[in-house]
């Protein structure tokens, strides 16, 4: 079977599987007794159709390009990182114990700092699977799913028994100090006109471009990026090579767990200004499902993740606005997952055929 054309791999199959899963999700809807027209015009107005709906949308897209981009950064060193979730909880610990920390002058300094936070205790709880990988064997789903779970019951007896305030019932730390309040997307001069004044996006969102960047180079265009994927290709032939596999296993997972951590950056920081329970809320999950759209690939891991922010705003706004569930929107999403990922393969060989078909016909 010929390889596909990039653009194909890139941009076709993902278009089609969106299609389908788009497809049936109107059927389901359909079925329930509402309007699939109506429901994807609410969808779009609501996500994309105003400076609120895309204050949201980008908002929930800077956590899914953090994710996502952690995600893809594992994997190509063939490392499933699934504990996403947990290394942004722990991201979280970090920015707190960052802000509350000093009287910061100004939210530069504050920023600067809290994103180091939270990439040293986003990688520090993706290390001990990295090294439980590297040095014993431990399958890295197991261990980084397992850390998941720790992590929050970790940040759980940290916030009730450590930084919850004097007198609060909330298990949730402090409010930050002044000088570490970020600057929404509407504060900027000359986005002020574009994004919502109480909409949560934020200077973040910067970071996430430039994290996308980051990895591109990282990736692409340096000798470690180099190593990390021959690893990530054929770890025989990388050890042949001189590549040693302890050192690609625990720095992929150091920078992929960094990366996640960096997501609370965004939430806890940027919106809600302390640290809560289920700050993550799924987040790192559907970083998954963000990188195998994107093709593990940052532009791709973009695109995907605007998508996602569209799906989660949009479907807030569906479930105000009819009477469909919350949980059908979940429904759409695991549709998207399902087709973009698991059955990526039901798409990809037809189409494999006719190009196949369309190169003979050519001859």
């Amino acid at each position: 079977m010929e390889k596909l054309p990039k653009w194909a791999d890139l941009i076709l199959i993902p278009v089609i599987n969106l299609a389908i899963a788009f497809a049936i999700s109107a059927l389901v809807i359909l079925a329930i007794g509402e309007d699939p027209v109506k429901a994807i015009r609410l969808m779009v107005s609501g996500a994309l159709g105003s400076a609120y709906g895309w204050g949201y949308t980008l908002y929930y897209a800077t956590n899914f390009i953090f994710t996502g981009l952690a995600v893809a950064v594992a994997f190509h060193a063939s490392q499933f990182n699934i504990g996403g979730e947990g290394q942004a909880t722990l991201g979280g610990l970090g920015v707190a114990l960052v802000c509350l920390a000093l009287p910061w002058p100004h939210w530069t300094l504050a920023l600067l700092a809290a994103t180091l936070g939270a990439a040293l205790f986003g990688a520090a709880w993706a290390a001990i699977p990295a090294w439980l990988q590297a040095k014993r064997g431990s399958h890295i789903v197991i261990t980084t799913i397992m850390f998941n779970f720790i992590g929050a019951s970790l940040l759980n007896y940290v916030l009730v028994n450590v930084m919850r305030p004097v007198g609060s019932m909330d298990p949730a730390t402090a409010r930050f100090p002044a000088g570490a309040k970020l600057p929404s997307l509407h504060d900027i001069p000359g986005l002020g006109a574009i994004f919502g004044r109480f909409t949560p996006a934020n200077v973040t969102l910067f970071i996430a471009l430039a994290a996308c960047v980051a990895v591109w180079v990282l990736i692409w265009h340096t000798r470690l990026g180099y190593q990390i994927r021959a690893f990530g290709k054929s770890e025989p032939a990388a050890r042949y090579a001189g590549i040693s596999p302890v050192k690609i296993v625990m720095v992929s997972m150091l920078i992929s767990g960094a990366l996640a951590g960096m997501m609370a950056i965004n939430n806890v920081m940027g919106e809600s200004e302390r640290l809560v329970l289920n700050a993550v809320e799924g987040a790192g999950f559907i970083g998954i499902a963000v990188a195998l759209m994107g093709r593990n690939h940052p532009f791709g891991v973009f695109l995907a993740a605007v998508l996602f922010g569209f799906l989660y705003q949009g479907g807030a706004v569906l479930a105000l606005e009819t009477k469909i569930p919350r949980e059908l929107i979940t429904v759409i999403q695991a549709l998207v997952i399902l087709f973009t990922g698991a059955l990526d393969n039901m798409v990809r060989r037809p189409v494999e055929h006719a190009f196949l078909r369309i190169g003979k016909g050519a001859k």
